[in-house]
Formats: C-alpha cells, structure tokens, sequence
C-alpha cells in the first residue's frame, strides 16, 4: 500500500489529495499544513475583509469531517526539511514521516522588504487569516492606511480596504499601478481611475523608513511623511521552497517539473504556486501562481502519483499566463507575452472617455501571424477570445492585418481563423458528426 505525503493544505493539496483517493482508495494520504486552521483559499480573505463572507466562508470544504470521511490525515505542522536518501521528511519538532510518493504544494509566501521598522506593531501582510483578523481589527472606518505594493495581490487588497472605509494611500516603487500585468497606459488609466475614487497613489516611490507608535510614521523616498494607523506590506510573493535547499530536488525560481509535475527525484511532484512547469505559450519555464493553474497541476500530478497501470502519464498541457483584475470597478486582463516579443508587431487603442472616464484601452502583440499576447483595460467583451487566441497560438493569416487596422474586430478574427485550423469547438463537433 502507497504512502502519499502531500506538503501543503492550500488548493492543490487539496485537490490532490482528493484525486489520489479518488483513483486510489486503498492508499494513505497524509496532508501536511502548517496553519491550525482548515485548509482555505487566500483568494478568499479579499471578501473576508470586505464583510462578504465569515471565515468558514474561506474554507475550501466546507463539511468539517471532508478529510475524515476520505481517510486523509490532516497534520498540522511545518515541513523543517526533504530526505531523499531515506525518502523522508522532518518536520519542525524533528519528528520524521516517511512517503513513497511526495508532492510539494507548498504555495507562496510574502516577500518582507528589508526596511527599518517593517516588524513594528501595525504593520501586517496580507496573506493568511490570523493577518486578516489583525488588519480587520485596524482597518476600521475613517482609519488611515498606507498599502506598500500596487501589483495584482495589492490591487485586490485595495479594493477591500476602500469597502471598509478606509482613508487609503498604495505605494509602488514601478513607475505605474500593476507593472508586471500592465503596460505604461494601462497602467497610468488604473492609477487615473483610482484616484477618481479617492485612494491617494504614489508611483516611482519607495517606502524608506517606518517610525514606531500611534500613529506610524512612513517615510517615503520622495521626503515625505505618511502617517498611518495601519500600513500592508503586499510587495510580491515568492515560492514557499526554503526546505529544500539541501535537498538534491532541483529549484529555479519554483521546483522545476516535467510535464508530469514530476522534479529531478523520481517519485517527488510539484504543483501550484511553488512549481515551475514549462509554458508552450512564452516557450520557458514558469511559475504561474494563480488558482486554476495550480488545480490542473494538482491533477496531472496526482494522477502520475497514483501510476494507474496501463494508461499513460497524465500531461500537463501547458501554463496559463492569465490575469483578469477588477480594480474598484474597472477590469483589466493580460494574457501570455503581453510585452511583446522581440521582431514582432503591437497595436495600441485607447480612448480615455470610454465607459463614463474609466475609458477603454487595447494592446495585442504579434510574432509573424500569431497574437502571442495582449493586454486591455475596460474591455470585457471579448475577454475568453483574447485568452483562446493567445494560448491556442491560431494563425490568423490576414486576419493578423485587419487587427493590425482595427483591433476590435477580435471576434470575427477568432471564429474565422479557428473554424479554419479546426480549433473552434463548432467545426471539431461539426467533423466527428
């Protein structure tokens, strides 16, 4: 009987696990997280903190005997280290579990800028409950906070900070909201449109300096003091991956993996935030950390860990570079190589009194007759194409030059040139009929 140790109780664990008991339903799972709470999703705290929903709302199932009632043993505790050579693991009271199959879903973890004062007392990340419950407590109406990070993660934090009340002002040292997503005009029209509903936004600015007391006093790089009554540090996250250092399991930026989720050590997978899997779109080895990504990675490898004689090895398809941002309103999505790639083509529209001066904007990037990627803001139309374009890598033909003149006619391009290709789902029913 196989012994599956899963590191990690966030949603690929979970998820994992599930599947593994599922193909395989006389084998032990053990599911090891390091939070005394259930196993919950962190996407969740975002609606935590606006009120729309309590903890149990964040739980990723919700029957308290789910793990029970599957045979999935649920320990608490932190991961100190992986053996290889006695396929084991140590845990922090230097206990050791031993496994036949491991998977490492570890997720993310915040990154903690190195600034004097960053461990005083109302200053939190974001990032799991025990932080929501102290920025709940803090984050009351009328009080002033200071958001360091105007990324992804930090955008969704605002936008649940201003619900509750807050007098809000995000610091980000790139020179425009959400850069590692956006391009200079969408991004400038995101930090335009958030000052519209009045959170006060410093760009090409660090946080210097964090004086201690009631209130804190921040100092930021262009001289200036802040005051606050809380500040967040939502400045990135990196791969949970410090306990494999000595490992042998080789790591890049995450744990690198195959297109069976499986690392350098046979029997030792990866999946979600801490892996890095290969992108046939950008044609690299990334690590994606959003949700959807890391439940089809949690799939494919629980699948291979299982090893069903007889069939092949699940594959992981590919890495969906995929983000679709609501910032107070305004939705902004980017998608695959959305900074273009070198020797390509890019076409731009942008018309700022759009949609009552959130406005609209549109970028879509070519290689050859490829839309390898795009970006856009205020678009919501045709969002599912831009995505089915991109990671479809649909030749366009001379669809490629009506985009090039008019980048709205996304549908038309898409319908056509897929039909043609036989990638739209229409004409691969049409053929099996």
């Amino acid at each position: 009987m196989t012994h599956h140790v899963i590191l990690g109780a966030g949603p690929a664990g979970v998820i994992a696990a599930e599947t593994i008991r599922k193909h395989a339903p006389h084998d032990t799972i053990t599911l090891v997280g390091d939070e005394a709470e259930p196993p919950y999703s962190r996407m969740a705290i975002p609606y935590l903190l606006m009120g729309n929903i309590d903890e149990r709302g964040t739980y990723l199932r919700k029957n308290p005997d789910h793990f029970e009632s599957l045979q999935i043993s649920h320990l608490h505790a932190r991961v100190k280290s992986v053996e290889i050579a006695t396929k084991s693991i140590v845990l922090d009271d230097n206990h050791s579990l031993s496994y036949d199959r491991l998977l490492i879903a570890t997720g993310s973890r915040p990154v903690r800028p190195p600034i004097a004062g960053i461990e005083s007392a109302g200053v939190h990340p974001c990032w799991t409950l025990e932080d929501a419950r102290q920025i709940m407590a803090l984050a009351q109406p009328g009080a002033r906070v200071l958001q360091m990070g105007a990324g992804f993660i930090g955008c969704i934090i605002m936008e649940a900070l201003m619900q509750r009340g807050v007098h809000l002002s995000v610091v980000e040292m790139g020179d425009r909201m959400v850069p590692r997503m956006m391009g200079p005009m969408a991004g400038g029209m995101i930090r335009d449109w958030c000052e519209s509903q009045g959170v006060t936004v410093f760009t090409g600015t660090k946080v210097e300096a964090i004086e201690p007391g009631a209130p804190l006093k921040v100092r930021l790089s262009d001289g200036q003091i802040v005051e606050a009554d809380l500040v967040i540090s939502a400045t990135g996250v990196k791969p949970n991956i410090g306990f494999l250092e000595h490992s042998g399991i080789t790591c890049l930026q995450g744990v690198l993996t195959d297109e069976h989720l499986q690392t350098n050590v046979p029997g030792v997978y990866a999946a979600g935030d801490c892996a890095e899997a290969f992108d046939k779109v950008s044609g690299k080895t990334i690590v994606s950390a959003i949700q959807p990504n890391a439940a089809e990675q949690a799939r494919v490898a629980a699948l291979n860990m299982v090893g069903l004689l007889g069939q092949p090895q699940a594959e992981l398809k590919g890495v969906t570079q995929i983000n679709v941002l609501d910032t107070l309103g305004l939705i902004s999505t980017s998608f695959g190589n959305w900074e273009g790639l070198p020797g390509g083509e890019q076409v731009e529209l942008t018309d700022r009194q759009a949609d009552g001066g959130k406005g609209r904007h549109l970028s879509l990037q070519f290689k050859d007759d490829v839309m390898v990627g795009c970006n856009s803001v205020g678009w919501t139309d045709h969002v599912g194409v831009m995505r089915g374009l991109v990671e479809g890598a649909i030749r366009l033909g001379p669809w490629k030059d009506t985009l090039t003149r008019d980048p709205t006619k996304l549908m038309e391009a898409y319908l056509a040139s897929a039909q043609a290709q036989g990638q739209w789902s229409g004409a691969t029913d049409e053929r099996r009929r």
